[in-house]
């Protein structure tokens, strides 16, 4: 790994001040208390009475960019790695290192696609189209300028990349199959009509083109807000979206829809059908322009349920006014025209009767009142509180905690639990049903706990679909699955309080239309000596941390379990006292570090401008004997206790997190000689 020196230049968007004086929100809206967004203001000028700026008009911001130091380091590096193997190559771009050329447009450009193309050739790994930075140097550039004023603009060009200073493109040895869009869609397809979901595929005008999503959906569902697709066509959007990309954002779409049984039939494993995804999508752009009047409409829609396409046209509904109040004081008035389904689908034929709910008594639906946290825990409202003033609610930005902002009690809750392959389980839960749960603990404040049978323990029913229970997590995020759920704890208000009642309350808690659809399968995730390999060739440190809580299996008011986290962090970072592992599992403590492994490298660079950013080049390395067993052994061994292990270059060195901070046990070569911790 080489090490060189980084030009230092002043903030060009402070100028080294490290605040910068821009104008006021309230300029935006001029000085007018009520103020339509869709209006611009008459002329630019501040509001009398505004709360941030007092009526001046502009407002002091410490400045992000160079945070509040007044310079920045004008370096980028890009590093290519293979994953395979451990190779690693370097590029990094300074002033005077640069070689920009001319777009169609006559402006100068610095392409980094070339070089990335080299390093990946230097590894030996097979790239995709990558997301490399353009480097779009200033109009007053030229190659015959005096060195330093070239320089000094090519700078500029740099810092204007710099919020990732330190891109890594991982890449592996062989390429990755291509996606088949058919086979995706139809794969998404068998899905749904698996998991009792609508599968939608949407495009909507963007601009002079349409953009494209596919998505899973509660019947019921209304067209959700927002800009549309980021997809340019069909194809592009199933290559880009998987099971995982679908589901996400399920309950956000479907919180207002009312729940209703579910009547699945004898579960098998679905067949994929066939599907034409250019018919689809030519059907779909038909769809967008009205076959009546031949005018271009906001989009259109096709719904797979119950084993066919449904289409639908989108079109404008009524207007909405929607009133924001602003931090400068001011109230903002919103128009918005929500769209709408030309076409509603006939129910599926595995949908039910209505299930039973009662009003959410914490929230009201159409505005932001919340009840008060002075009336937390069943207390009457504080007369003085200077929240509410008495009146026991309060507005709030965030979602009801009761309801989850539903504004619904469901009285029975829809649980699927799936491997999303070709196994589910349908489950009812209803509130009401006598079960035995015999009391297992006390919380402090008194309230008893029970433990229901296992008819509602996902544990139990994972192993069914031939999982482990620490593998369960929701499908709609990805979250892992907490105890209470997992293992049927229930904390109920009072002795002889329906247990079911309270179970169901607490787990449906901000799902769409009572549907709680749970993943039983271990994550997607890389070997920890692959990614071990991987931090020691970057010249990073691999940060392990686990906790052997398993002597608290039979305590329901304790975390229990293995606890995990998997960092890769500057070489020289410290071990922080609250830096406490909290992935159920290794695996999906691998598969976050994973996926966040770019953003981790990025900000691994120094955060002092005078220290220039590494170079690392490293060639092929083995890859080294599989910590876990260690880990597992250091870990019994200090039971309670959370036990981070920092791998680097040098070896490995043990901490301990003890009740007064952080100790250090041991530094070592290799994991394996510390035998007598």
């Amino acid at each position: 790994m080489s090490v060189t020196a980084a030009p230092v230049v002043t903030c060009p968007d402070c100028d080294g001040m490290t605040f910068t004086l821009d104008p006021c929100r309230c300029t935006t809206y001029g000085d007018r208390f009520l103020a339509d967004a869709d209006v611009p203001a008459p002329r630019r000028e501040a509001y009398r009475e505004c709360e941030q700026c007092r009526g001046a008009g502009r407002v002091a911001y410490p400045c992000h960019r160079c945070a509040r130091r007044g310079r920045r380091r004008a370096q980028l590096v890009v590093t290519v790695a293979n994953l395979d193997t451990g190779a690693v190559a370097s590029h990094q771009v300074v002033p005077g290192g640069l070689d920009p050329h001319r777009d169609p447009a006559g402006r100068w450009v610095v392409d980094l696609a070339p070089r990335v193309r080299e390093l990946a050739a230097t590894v030996g790994t097979v790239m995709d189209d990558t997301d490399v930075p353009l480097l779009w140097l200033d109009r007053q550039w030229r190659p015959d300028l005096p060195a330093a004023l070239r320089h000094e603009l090519e700078a500029h060009a740099i810092l204007r990349a710099d919020h990732a200073p330190w891109r890594l493109v991982p890449g592996r040895s062989s390429a990755a199959p291509a996606v088949d869009p058919a086979a995706r869609l139809a794969r998404l397809c068998a899905l749904a009509d698996l998991l009792l979901l609508d599968l939608v595929v949407e495009a909507r005008r963007q601009g002079a083109g349409f953009g494209w999503a596919v998505r899973y959906e509660v019947p019921g569902s209304p067209v959700p807000p927002g800009s549309p697709g980021g997809w340019q066509d069909l194809p592009e959007a199933l290559t880009w979206t998987d099971v995982g990309d679908a589901l996400t954002g399920l309950a956000e779409r479907g919180l207002a829809v009312p729940a209703r049984l579910l009547r699945p039939g004898s579960p098998r494993p679905p067949v994929a059908p066939t599907v034409d995804v250019d018919q689809l999508e030519r059907r779909i752009l038909a769809d967008s322009v009205d076959a009546t009047h031949g005018d271009e409409l906001p989009g259109a829609q096709a719904l797979w349920r119950d084993g066919r396409w449904w289409h639908t046209t989108l079109r404008p509904g009524v207007p909405v006014e929607i009133l924001a109040e602003q931090p400068t004081g001011q109230v903002v008035r919103r128009v918005r025209v929500p769209l709408t389904r030309g076409y509603e689908p006939p129910d599926p034929c595995w949908l039910g009767a209505p299930v039973d709910w009662r009003p959410c008594p914490d929230c009201r639906p159409h505005d932001r009142l919340r009840t008060c946290d002075c009336r937390l825990g069943d207390r009457p409202a504080e007369p003085d509180c200077p929240h509410c003033c008495g009146a026991g609610l309060r507005p709030s930005a965030l979602r009801c905690f009761t309801c989850g902002g539903t504004h619904r009690l469901h009285q029975t809750l829809l649980v699927t639990v799936t491997d999303l392959r070709h196994r589910v389980l349908h489950l009812t839960w209803r509130a009401g049903t006598p079960e035995v749960a015999p009391l297992v603990a006390t919380q402090p404040n008194g309230r008893p706990v029970v433990q229901l049978p296992d008819r509602y323990r996902l544990g139990s029913w994972s192993a069914v679909l031939g999982a482990r229970p620490e593998d369960l997590r929701d499908a709609d995020g990805g979250l892992d699955v907490d105890r209470d759920l997992r293992d049927g704890y229930v904390t109920v208000p009072w002795a002889g309080a329906d247990p079911v009642g309270e179970h169901v309350r607490s787990a449906g808690r901000g799902t769409a239309a009572g549907r709680l659809i749970v993943v039983a399968a271990p994550p997607d995730a890389p070997p920890l000596a692959e990614l071990l390999r991987l931090a020691l060739g970057l010249d990073l440190a691999l940060v392990v941390a686990v906790r052997d809580l398993r002597h608290h299996s039979c305590d329901p008011l304790l975390a229990d379990g293995l606890r995990w986290s998997v960092e890769v962090q500057p070489r020289d970072a410290p071990v922080r006292p609250d830096d406490l592992p909290y992935r159920p599992s290794l695996a999906a403590a691998l598969a976050w570090c994973r996926e966040c492994l770019t953003d981790a490298v990025a900000g691994a660079a120094p955060t002092d401008p005078a220290v220039p950013i590494p170079v690392p080049w490293s060639g092929p390395r083995d890859l080294v004997a599989d910590p876990q067993p260690d880990l597992l052994r250091l870990a019994a061994r200090h039971a309670g206790q959370a036990v981070t292990v920092r791998f680097t270059r040098a070896g490995c060195a043990v901490h301990r997190h003890d009740d007064d901070g952080v100790r250090l046990l041991a530094h070592a070569t290799d994991l394996r000689q510390l035998r007598v911790l």
